[in-house]
């Protein structure tokens, strides 16, 4: 019998989005305390909405994978597939983007992406603990070498680099 396994967000991601999020409000703050004009505030405080929503979905997401089943843990909800009664592991990849779906029966499914940590592992697992015939070929050569996905995170240091410019900048005026 195997140990549960817990799958999270890839930490290299979340960690720039919690600084980002930590240098918007920060921004919003100097803004408010500068006098600046209202509509930027507004914008401001608009754009803390989404990275809000966007930081606490990445850091509380995670896959816990027992000797039953996967049990998918986001916030204020939770969802969790046996292996028994998985009929299908699909994948859809979208050049590094990879998405698997667990399903069992027609309502009963679980959409896994490659943000995970140790995605390779994560895929192995899944394989190994699913009914035979339920993996798709696709599935199977995408456990020979699962693609990893990078781009998110330089994304999110970037908007970091960006947002401590205009702090910078706030600052200088």
């Amino acid at each position: 019998m195997k140990q549960d396994q817990i799958f999270v967000i890839r930490r290299a991601f979340v960690v720039p989005l919690g600084l980002l999020l930590c240098l918007t409000v920060a921004l919003l703050v100097v803004c408010v305390i500068q006098g600046q004009p209202i509509a930027k505030i507004i914008i401001l405080a608009g754009m803390i909405v989404p990275i809000v929503v966007f930081f606490v979905e990445a850091a509380f997401r995670r896959l816990i994978i027992d000797h039953e089943g996967v049990t998918a843990y986001r916030p204020f909800r939770q969802r969790r597939i046996n292996f028994t009664d998985v009929t299908s592991l699909e994948t859809v990849r979208v050049r590094s983007r990879v998405f698997m779906t667990l399903a069992a029966g027609e309502d009963d499914f679980l959409i896994i992406s490659n943000s995970y940590g140790a995605f390779p592992a994560l895929v192995k697992r899944l394989i190994a603990a699913v009914p035979e015939g339920t993996v798709t070929e696709e599935t199977a050569q995408l456990a020979q070498h699962p693609p990893l996905r990078h781009t998110d995170i330089v994304t999110a240091w970037f908007a970091v680099i960006i947002v401590v410019y205009v702090l910078i900048a706030q600052f200088s005026h």
